[in-house]
This record gives structure tokens, C-alpha cells and sequence, in this order.
């Protein structure tokens, strides 16, 4: 059972689930997600988390495994709209937990966020066990959903994996979506407008595509799989600046980016540490030329 199935990430795990010849049941609000994503041969139920039926459905259809990647993804809102990112992001994460607990869910993944649950870092990747203060109401409910998911795997025997995202890019991703840089970008350059970087544009991101999210979900989709806390991310850093420069050398015809004031709270630093997944076997395969490359 997949929750956010109609989006970015989330439609090119169906696909790999799918492919791999699992019956797949999508719940989406479709609030930014799209039918169009979604494999035609997965079941879909359009529902938001919030509807006291979703306890009901989850019992009668008693999947093997939940992968949860719903999601309020939109860090600004988080800070314009608290109470709406707790709801979103927290409240419905419990309220699926509690019918995971009850339907005997053997195996429950959650999408958490390496961008933000750390907050502000030494300079250096950053290992799952550091413990860092989130900067924003969206990094603090993930970090908040992680504990539950522990929490509920105490009071059930159900096996879990975390993994925590760095910055993802790739096809299907929302352009109004505030985390898609590389997508927003390209989407102005192809329109014959400017890049817009707030603040100086020195500002460091761990890039990594989505075809590599979906190789690491992969690893973790057996009922026995590791149980534990994994970041996923590339472990290389890239400023904004060397983004728009890189990009221009692919598209001679971009325009130089517009600087605008930067905005509170935006991390300045942010590169995961992957050596824990690394050792399972797992390494990403695709560089960013490749990957900017295939958007274009």
C-alpha cells in the first residue's frame, strides 16, 4: 500500500513496485499529485489521510507493506501555516501508524527529509546519528513521525525503515513545488527567463535523482529487510551558483540568474553522510550531467 503514490516520488516507486510484479493500492488526495502519474495497473483510492475511513481501509485491504510518502513538502508553508503542516505531516502519519497497528502491517517505510531534520551543521557530511535542532515546523514533524514509527513498531513487532531524502530531482517533478530547484530552474530557462537564486547563491545542496530513491526503497521492500534510520543522498555538495553554471553549460542559451534577498531559515550547508547505506551495497548511479540531461 502506497500512500502518495500520485506523486513525484512516489508514481516512480509504484512503477519499480509494479514492475517487480507487486498488486500495489495508491491512497492520494491528489492535492499535488497527478492521475497521469499513477501506472494504470495499480488500484487507486482517492482519499486523504484525515478520513476516518482510512482505519477501515487499511484493515480490509491488510498489505504485506506500507510505503508512506504523503506529504505537506513545501518548507515556507510549514512556516507561514504551522497547524496545517502539524496536521498534514505528523497527525496523518499517526493516524496511519494506528492503522498499520491494527491491520498487522508487517513492514512500514517512511520518506523522511535529510534537508531538513537535521538543521544547521558543521561543514562536513552529516551522519544519521548527529543531532541537530530542525529549523522549520516541516522538519520538525518528520524528525516527530520518525519517533512515532518507532513508538509503533514497539507496540506491534512491525518492521520499519526510515529514509531520509536529500534534495531529489527527476521526471514528474512539480515545478510549484518549493524543494524542486532543478526543476524550477529549467522550467524558467526553457521559457526564455532568468533563474532566481535568493541570497548569494553559495548556498551548498546534496542533488541526487530519483532513480537512485527508488534503487535504495528497493533494498528495503522485503518484509525482513534492515530495520533502521538511513540517509539517502549522494554525498557531494553543489552550490546554487555551480547549479546555474552547469546548467548553462548544457543550455548555452540560459540567462545569467536574478539574486534576490534570502530567505529565513534556509539551511546554508547541507550534505548527507551516506557511508551506512553504502555499506549494504547501495551507491547512486546517476551523475547530475546525466540526470539535468534527461529533464531536457
Amino acid at each position: 500500500m502506497f500512500q502518495g503514490g500520485a506523486g513525484f516520488i512516489g508514481s516512480h516507486l509504484v512503477d519499480r513496485y509494479i514492475e517487480l510484479g507487486h498488486e500495489v493500492v495508491v491512497i492520494d488526495n491528489f492535492s499535488t499529485g497527478f492521475q497521469k502519474n499513477i501506472h494504470p495497473k495499480a488500484r487507486v483510492v482517492e482519499m486523504d489521510l484525515s478520513n476516518a475511513a482510512l482505519e477501515e481501509l487499511v484493515v480490509s485491504e491488510k498489505p504485506d507493506l506500507i510505503n508512506h510518502h504523503a506529504a505537506q513538502i513545501n518548507v515556507r508553508t510549514s512556516v507561514d501555516q504551522p497547524l496545517f503542516d502539524l496536521d498534514i505531516n505528523q497527525r496523518n502519519t499517526v493516524r496511519l501508524l494506528e492503522a498499520a497497528k491494527k491491520a498487522q502491517v508487517k513492514k512500514f517505510i517512511f520518506a523522511s527529509s535529510g534537508g531538513t531534520v537535521y538543521g544547521e551543521t558543521e561543514h562536513q557530511p552529516i551522519p544519521e546519528p548527529y543531532s541537530g535542532t530542525p529549523l522549520s515546523p516541516y522538519g520538525i514533524n518528520k524528525l516527530a513521525s520518525e519517533h512515532y514509527l518507532s513508538f509503533y513498531s514497539g507496540q506491534s513487532g512491525m518492521r520499519w525503515t526510515i529514509l531520509r531524502y536529500a534534495n531529489v530531482y527527476g521526471p514528474r517533478q512539480n515545478i510549484y513545488g518549493e524543494a524542486g530547484v532543478i526543476a524550477i530552474f529549467l522550467d524558467r530557462v526553457k521559457r526564455g527567463l532568468p533563474p532566481i537564486i535568493y541570497g548569494d547563491g553559495e548556498q551548498v545542496r546534496d542533488y541526487i535523482h530519483v532513480e537512485d530513491i527508488v534503487s535504495a526503497n528497493m533494498m528495503f521492500s522485503h518484509i525482513d529487510s534492515e530495520v533502521g534510520i538511513y540517509n539517502v543522498g549522494t554525498g557531494k555538495g553543489t552550490t546554487l551558483n555551480r547549479l546555474v553554471a552547469f546548467i548553462s553549460e548544457i543550455i548555452p542559451e540560459a540567462l545569467p540568474p536574478v539574486y534576490e534577498q534570502e530567505r529565513p531559515g534556509d539551511l546554508r550547508w547541507n550534505i548527507l553522510c551516506v557511508d551506512k547505506l553504502r555499506a549494504l551495497g547501495w551507491q547512486p548511479l546517476v551523475n547530475m550531467k546525466e540526470g539535468i540531461v534527461k529533464l531536457i
